[in-house]
């Protein structure tokens, strides 16, 4: 038994299974970006938790450990908190991309000053970031992508039933890969605006040399903002599909974890 008995048999065995097929998803939701904002309220959390969990318990033979309490029950939760902690991190890398590449794009423009509150972590970040995390939420949403990665989470359940859900080492070193793939799509990104404001620079340094009597940081920083801006407009289409990428490289990503 559980170690707690309220006395209603079968009902309560279902109530147990219920709660432990809740512990994988949680976790998933609470590491995931976008369900897992501070802006998002916890109960709103744990009513899409408690509605999947009642699907994955309709669909699949998932079991509870017969002790939840015991050590061998507190060790099978640990192992479904592992999971969906993987899964989430997966997404948490992928929308890492485009805040690096507007940290590089706005030190450029002299834009990183104008910091906001990112609705994702709670920490500060670029205003600049923020755009590009709007533009990345709206892609991963309007692709359906995170219908895709619920799907992988309840998916797991038959890849990672209860009591066998240590990943080894190859899906580690598959989350870690991805890392590397996050770093190349940010300079992706930034690459195209970062080449115009180094350009920028380099006019603002030789008109420099040439007339010292010209004010640099006068000069030079409203070229950056301008150009930088021009420069956005114009890679617009360009973030937009590597973004598109981005959200399929992640939900691929996430599937190499439960495969």
């Amino acid at each position: 038994m559980n170690g707690l008995s309220f006395g209603f048999g079968a009902l309560e065995v279902e109530f147990w299974r219920w709660l432990f097929v809740m512990t994988r998803i949680g976790a998933a939701l609470v590491a995931a970006p976008f369900f897992g904002a501070t802006g998002v309220p916890a109960q709103a959390r744990v009513v899409l938790a408690a509605a999947l969990a009642a699907l994955v318990c309709n669909w699949s033979t998932v079991a509870a450990p017969p002790a939840i309490l015991s050590a061998a029950g507190l060790v099978a939760v640990a192992g479904e908190v592992m999971v969906g902690l993987a899964l989430g991190w997966v997404l948490q890398l992928a929308f890492a991309a485009p805040v690096i590449a507007a940290e590089v794009i706005g030190g450029g423009m002299g834009m990183n000053l104008a910091a906001t509150v990112d609705p994702h972590t709670g920490a500060h970040s670029p205003a600049l970031g923020q755009y590009f995390m709007v533009v990345l939420t709206l892609v991963f949403l309007g692709l359906g992508a995170h219908l895709a990665w619920l799907r992988l989470v309840i998916d797991s359940y038959g890849a990672f039933p209860p009591g066998h859900t240590w990943l080894g080492a190859a899906r580690f070193a598959a989350v870690a890969g991805f890392a590397s793939e996050m770093f190349a799509t940010a300079v992706s990104m930034a690459l195209p605006v970062t080449l115009v404001l180094l350009l920028v620079q380099l006019v603002a340094g030789v008109l420099s040399r040439s007339a010292p009597a010209l004010n640099l940081f006068a000069l030079g920083l409203p070229a950056a903002v301008i150009a930088g801006v021009a420069a956005l407009i114009v890679a617009a289409p360009l973030l937009t599909d590597r973004m598109e990428d981005l959200s399929a490289e992640a939900i691929r990503a996430a599937a190499m974890v439960i495969r």
